[in-house]
């Protein structure tokens, strides 16, 4: 019977089923392409300015009316993108571009930042490694800036955005100070931190498993090996293209972006560049880590062939005496000696240690 191989799990943001919209429908058509993560649609309110901050769990956007309409900035945190109807209700309310209602749903995008008449579109990929199973979950996130308010959409209701909450919350003079892109700032600079923790989980495994290599053959290693390369390949293209959507955007004008506040979309583009840096280097890693296994491979197959030949080196002598003793010829003297056969296995016994003794000396063995 055939032994079956057991595969490595792959990783859920890799084997995801992706679903598009159908061909040749109109720009805008909603059409929510990823899973349910949460049962209802949560909607979190923050309003704030130099001097207070209350937040509020809301049931329908028009409660949001008195705070919008006050000069005081105002960030809503959207969980749960399934429930397209209640998603019409804020898009409807905040007059998003049909544009951004569709990408927002549409939980494939590519990283971008797209600026509107009366809105900034900001899609980032969101990654979290559970600290608890090692496992990384990803997410897409989707921020919408307007002149005095920031809205924020995840698919779950991983609280991903606790650290600018947390500033909030003790007063941060520069976050209570400026305005909603400073916010919006502070919710991208905070993914992308999370991707500097994704990072160091990348560099952990690629130290495991070069220890996994230098310890001993692993018939599982290349399939680890092309998983992690999957990984990474996925973690780029995640990446690479905010830092060019970010790089165009502290280069172009915007009446959304003060310019007081480029410099931190400056830092955050640094910050992406950097990370870049850290996946080619862990890519070349991992292609080296390849050419390693293979070369270990090699060196065993090497040693395997190097055994065998030193066993048949050392029955060719053994073998070319048999022979020539098992021709039986008629007049052979040595046939009718009495200690023939003795002497025989003595020579053999001799020839074999003498080559083992010479193999030795010359550290082949």
């Amino acid at each position: 019977m055939k032994k079956i191989k057991k595969r490595l799990p792959v990783p859920h943001f890799l084997r995801q089923k992706r679903v598009s919209k159908k061909p040749g429908q109109a720009p805008g058509t909603l059409h929510f392409t990823g899973e349910k993560r949460v049962e209802n649609v949560i909607m979190n309110l923050y309003d704030y300015d130099t001097e207070q901050l209350s937040e509020h769990d809301l049931s329908k956007i028009d409660d949001s009316s008195p705070y919008l309409e006050s000069p005081s900035k105002t960030w809503i945190n959207v969980c749960g993108l399934h429930n397209v109807d209640k998603l019409k209700e804020i898009w409807s309310y905040f007059e998003l571009h049909p544009l951004i209602q569709e990408d927002i749903i549409s939980t494939n995008q590519r990283a971008k930042i797209e600026e509107y008449p009366n809105h900034m579109f900001f899609v980032l990929r969101m990654m979290v490694v559970n600290e608890a199973t090692g496992q990384l979950n990803v997410e897409q996130v989707s921020i919408v800036l307007s002149n005095n308010s920031v809205l924020s959409f995840q698919e779950s209701d991983h609280q991903i955005f606790e650290p600018v909450l947390h500033r909030l919350r003790n007063g941060a003079p520069r976050l209570r100070s400026h305005g909603p892109d400073y916010l919006a700032y502070a919710l991208i600079d905070t993914i992308v931190d999370y991707y500097f923790k994704v990072l160091e989980h990348f560099g952990d495994e690629i130290e495991l498993l070069e220890d996994k290599i230098l310890d001993g053959f692993d018939e599982s290693i290349p399939e680890q090996i092309h998983a992690l390369r999957r990984k990474l390949i996925y973690f780029r293209k995640s990446v690479w293209p905010l830092r060019d959507s970010l790089n165009s955007l502290i280069r172009d004008e915007s009446h959304l972006i003060q310019e007081d506040n480029k410099i931190y979309y400056r830092d955050v583009y640094d910050h992406l560049v950097q990370i870049n840096d850290g996946i080619e280097n862990y890519r070349d890693m991992v292609i080296g880590m390849l050419d390693m296994h293979m070369s270990q491979v090699s060196n065993r197959m090497n040693e395997v062939m190097k055994v065998l030949t030193i066993i048949a080196t050392i029955f060719i002598p053994l073998t070319f005496i048999a022979g020539v003793y098992g021709m039986n010829f008629e007049h052979m003297p040595e046939l009718s000696f009495p200690w023939a056969y003795p002497a025989i296995w003595i020579l053999m016994i001799l020839t074999t240690l003498g080559m083992v003794y010479f193999f030795r000396k010359k550290d082949w063995l």
